[in-house]
């Protein structure tokens, strides 16, 4: 294909996006948002300079005779048309919202909150197990958390770059990229299994039959994990629940109705889930392909992938390592004699802290409605308001954004209100489990869940910012909040007692949350800048 063709398919994308541009610069920020740089424009176009990309395909789309061919089909949703002057901010449209994408992000639970169903009802799950003693929980527990600080990063990777094409309607290169995020987080765990294994032989932290178990959780989760991010950016997430419910019902008959070991039966379930995903992927992108045949200029190269996505990928690295730096300190220290390992499974704590995320979980469909509403009611302010008109653009999605902080809050209250009458209630974890609930877990589970309703708070503040690609803020954040997690949660988990290492967290979500609702309300100061593009 010609550099005059490439750069005419490139025009009809701007047009999609933004439709008649107002001068060059809105091009070249539309360009710049799709991750074209005056490189990409030289090696993929022919043109040596990105302003100079931006002129020709300007001038390609404002001509009468592209304009003539090509109406303007960029509308207001007809749903806000009447409300564009009203004073009532949009209530009902809003509640609307709420209703819908709420439950919606709760739907998108089900697989984790199946397996607190299962664990309570059956003391069973995809990857838990009651009747394990504590050396087989923590090798359990520690491959699970292996496979989910493993595979962060590349989990973020995935859902920038996989967006980015599907965003584009380029399949091809959104499949191409799914597989070479996998292979290159598989690589990254098989290097930090090997560095483990090499440290061991040295230092005889554990017997080797323990880390082979680890290993084999680690490696199961974070293959599942790896395939399940890619659905989120494809819009075909309920993929996600119900391969979850299929393998959790297959792992859960395997472990009622056979003499298999609790291993294999847990296998057997994750990589069932693995292969639903995986046939489902492999269908939906062949018949994506099929339907959206087009030019793809985008790279294949890892060395390009990692040099748009570094931040993202550092950032889910981190977020992950902060979730549950607070358990390895907790279980790395006791108040009645040694340990029998470096890092050795405490029961207490983690009932605990299991509790205290489930609110984190059921807040979820929160800030999946804050960022849905965001995008729809920004795009609606930017068209509402002139170009003269910004400071009020830009106040007007600060209330929006507060109004956002306030249903968290609210819903936060709320849940935590529901979920600690449930838990001490007499229906509640003792009649699940038969035994009361220890003080210490009561104790974790408080101090965990406020700090999980703040790193909640942090994350939607994170949300807005990744939304028009500004990593760089929450970045810094999270690797400050996470030094800050662990300094803390080691003065107190030694000076103190073993479950203040959750006082850690608490403090570190803190830190998040003032450093990225800093970086927020400056963001939305300059937001008409940010959204210049879509003017």
């Amino acid at each position: 294909m010609s550099n005059e063709q490439k750069i005419a398919n490139l025009g009809y994308e701007v047009y999609e996006k933004v439709g008649k541009p107002v001068n060059v610069n809105v091009v070249r920020a539309t360009l710049e948002s799709m991750s074209i740089r005056a490189i990409d424009a030289e090696q993929d176009y022919g043109i040596p300079d990105l302003q100079d990309l931006a002129k020709i395909v300007f001038k390609q789309i404002t001509s009468s005779a592209f304009l003539e061919n090509n109406p303007d089909s960029i509308e207001v949703n007809d749903q806000f048309k009447a409300d564009l002057t009203s004073t009532n901010d949009y209530l009902k449209v809003k509640t609307k919202y709420f209703f819908y994408y709420y439950p919606l992000g709760l739907f998108h639970g089900v697989p984790v909150f199946l397996q607190i169903a299962t664990i309570i009802v059956f003391g069973y799950s995809l990857w838990t197990y009651i009747g394990f003693n504590q050396l087989q929980s923590t090798a359990v527990v520690l491959g699970v958390i292996f496979g989910l600080i493993g595979t962060g990063g590349f989990v973020q990777v995935i859902g920038r770059q996989v967006s980015h094409y599907w965003y584009n309607n380029d399949f091809a290169m959104a499949r191409q990229s799914t597989v070479m995020v996998i292979r290159d987080g598989l690589i990254f765990m098989g290097i930090l299994s090997l560095l483990a294994l090499v440290i061991n032989v040295f230092a005889n932290l554990y017997p080797f039959k323990f880390l082979w178990l680890v290993y084999a959780y680690a490696f199961s989760i974070g293959i599942l994990l790896l395939f399940s991010a890619v659905f989120h950016p494809l819009k075909e997430r309920w993929a996600i629940t119900v391969a979850f419910v299929i393998a959790t019902g297959l792992s859960l008959y395997l472990h009622l109705f056979t003499d298999l070991k609790t291993y294999y039966t847990h296998w057997i379930g994750i990589w069932t889930a693995i292969a639903l995903m995986v046939g489902y992927l492999l269908w939906f992108f062949k018949r994506k392909v099929k339907q959206t045949k087009k030019f793809s200029r985008a790279t294949s190269k890892s060395a390009a992938m990692v040099y748009r996505n570094h931040r993202y990928f550092i950032y889910g690295f981190f977020f992950f390592l902060f979730i549950f730096i607070d358990r390895f300190l907790a279980w790395s220290t006791t108040a009645d004699g040694a340990l029998p390992y470096m890092v050795y499974y405490e029961k207490n704590y983690e009932v605990g802290m299991d509790i205290a995320i489930i609110i984190f979980f059921l807040l979820v469909g929160v800030l999946e409605f804050s960022i849905s509403s965001f995008s729809t009611f920004s795009d609606m302010f930017q068209r509402q308001f002139a170009f003269n008109q910004a400071k009020e653009f830009n106040k007007k999605s600060l209330k929006l954004y507060w109004q956002h902080v306030s249903i968290l809050l609210i819903t936060a209250v709320v849940m935590i209100a529901v979920m600690y009458t449930i838990i001490w209630s007499r229906l509640g974890y003792e009649k699940a489990f038969g035994e009361a609930l220890d003080p210490i877990s009561i104790k974790v589970s408080l101090i965990g869940g406020g700090g999980y309703v703040l790193l909640a708070w942090g994350m939607l503040n994170s949300l807005y910012l990744f939304t028009l690609s500004k990593p760089t803020k929450p970045l810094n954040a999270i690797i400050i909040a996470t030094v800050v997690n662990f300094v803390i949660g080691m003065i107190a988990s030694r000076l103190i007692s073993y479950e203040y290492s959750a006082v850690g967290m608490l403090v570190g979500s803190v830190v998040f949350m003032w450093l990225t609702l800093r970086a927020t309300l400056k963001f939305f100061k300059n937001l008409d800048y940010f959204y210049y593009a879509a003017y």
